[in-house]
């Protein structure tokens, strides 16, 4: 069963607990090597949102999820993306907290922002290559592989959903 999450904006006041978080020993190796987290300036960012997930029982924060206008991103990590293209990225911290659906809603809450507050056609996202657990678990959320890329030193898969109503094939 899935325990109740509680998605809060990350603030400055959550930086060091975000370093724990994008530095917990079986989160760090699926994040690549291609750029560090500059969790200041990502949680300022005007073109992205950073979640922190909680368990809503004990208020115990065990992930993130991060929500960014790929086509206003200014480093255009994406390339050239048209307006209505959002990114993602999720990661559960706590490892107890692992295969107990929380992947889940937290991908849910990342789709809703995409589609719902955002109006985007499609999120992208790219989990490193070798994470083929990563890879199929967006599969079966209906995101469809584009193919492999690399960013930075990092060999990714993109994915790709689009929203159904949106028009694009």
């Amino acid at each position: 069963m899935v325990s109740e999450l509680t998605f809060r904006r990350a603030s400055r006041d959550d930086v060091g607990l975000l370093e724990v978080m994008s530095n917990a020993p079986h989160v760090l190796p699926h994040l690549g090597t291609d750029q560090a987290w500059d969790w200041p300036r990502e949680v300022e960012a005007s073109w992205q949102e950073v979640w922190i997930t909680d368990l809503s029982a004990t208020s115990t924060p065990m992930g993130v999820v991060i929500v960014l206008n790929a086509a206003a991103d200014p480093s255009a990590y994406w390339g050239e993306v048209s307006p209505g293209t959002c990114a993602i990225d999720i990661w559960i911290a706590d490892a107890a907290q692992l295969r107990k659906g929380h992947g889940t809603v937290m991908m849910e809450h990342a789709i809703d922002r995409c589609f719902r507050a955002h109006n985007a056609h499609t999120i992208l996202t790219d989990p490193l290559a070798k994470n083929e657990e990563a890879v199929a678990f967006y599969q079966h959320r209906g995101f469809e592989v584009i193919g492999p890329r690399t960013f930075g030193a990092d060999e990714c898969t993109v994915l790709r959903l689009r929203r159904p109503d949106s028009g694009c094939d």
